[in-house]
């Protein structure tokens, strides 16, 4: 990631980092002791940021024992902990599925998250890294989504495959495969339209799409969530859902800068085991970027590694 990027990290999670800050400095004025009293604020202050219970609780566990074993001498000591514990929980070992092409990604997720526009982000710096790019505009349900999609292939410079608005989302998926063998693509990204995970007969379509995708690619297949940050544990909800319809490969965090519960990308990284493969924190065509557990951890904690 470059410079600017990072600099765009740090103020895309600021709503963040100032509330998790003003908690954990609440927490150091109290004293210094490491007592019942401490441990259970500290708990408090990274459940105000999203971070989930099971993964606040088992990082609350892991740095009393730290504290223990290494003898830390007090909350500060403690609390300069905590962005390195962090960067651990969310850092995955599993493959980056727009990694390693040659590749087939669904991109998923429910209305309004921000699909369609990383699709086309992606697309864009996908095809800038020298993967040759084909979409597929398989959200038949919006005549928007195909419009928006084709300016967003324009501006990539990479070609889309479409079909009438209201047409079958697998004809189109069987299309964009044809046409990617045609032109000898090595990335295919196919948007879907986006559907709410509490309909059965939507996810079940869902997985027809899947079924064609695997059935027609020459390449592997793998499912990618798109997920508005701003939604919180509801959005954690979703993203079981759809895990459990389709088996995530990996999932794109949108809407960072727009909520101060960015520890969200930690209760979804140990709660799913699915990776955070790229995060969004603006609308513009360079704002979404791959996952840099590293970065966020500081961007969101604000303390020196």
């Amino acid at each position: 990631m470059t410079d600017p990027w990072y600099r765009r990290l740090g103020e895309g999670l600021s709503k963040t980092r100032g509330e998790l800050r003003g908690h954990l400095n609440v927490l150091l004025r109290k004293g210094p002791d490491l007592d019942q009293a401490f441990w259970e604020d500290l708990e408090d202050a990274l459940l105000q940021a999203d971070m989930g219970a099971l993964a606040t609780s088992e990082m609350v566990d892991r740095l009393r024992d730290l504290a223990a074993r290494e003898a830390l001498p007090d909350a500060e000591a403690v609390i300069d902990r905590i962005q390195s514990e962090i960067a651990a929980e969310v850092a995955s070992d599993r493959p980056d599925p727009f990694g390693a092409p040659p590749v087939t990604v669904l991109v998923v997720g429910v209305n309004g998250t921000g699909k369609t526009t990383s699709v086309g982000k992606l697309a864009k710096s996908l095809s800038e890294a020298g993967n040759r790019v084909v979409i597929g505009s398989g959200d038949t349900f919006r005549a928007a989504a195909i419009e928006q999609l084709r300016v967003w292939a324009e501006r990539a410079d990479v070609p889309v495959v479409e079909r009438p608005h209201g047409s079958d989302p697998a004809a189109v998926v069987f299309d964009t495969l044809e046409a990617a063998k045609q032109r000898g693509a090595d990335t295919v990204l196919i948007d879907t339209a986006g559907r709410l995970h509490t309909s059965a007969d939507l996810m079940l379509e869902l997985a027809k799409v899947k079924r064609i995708a695997e059935r027609e690619s020459p390449f592997p297949v793998r499912v990618v969530l798109v997920m508005d940050a701003t939604t919180g544990q509801n959005g954690l909800v979703q993203a079981r859902e759809f895990d459990r319809a389709l088996g995530l490969d990996g999932i794109v965090l949108t809407k960072l800068d727009g909520t101060a519960r960015g520890g969200i990308v930690v209760a979804v990284a140990r709660e799913l085991g699915v990776p955070i493969v790229r995060i969004g924190v603006g609308e513009g065509a360079d704002d979404l970027e791959p996952f840099d557990p590293g970065a966020f951890a500081q961007a969101i904690v604000g303390r020196k590694p």
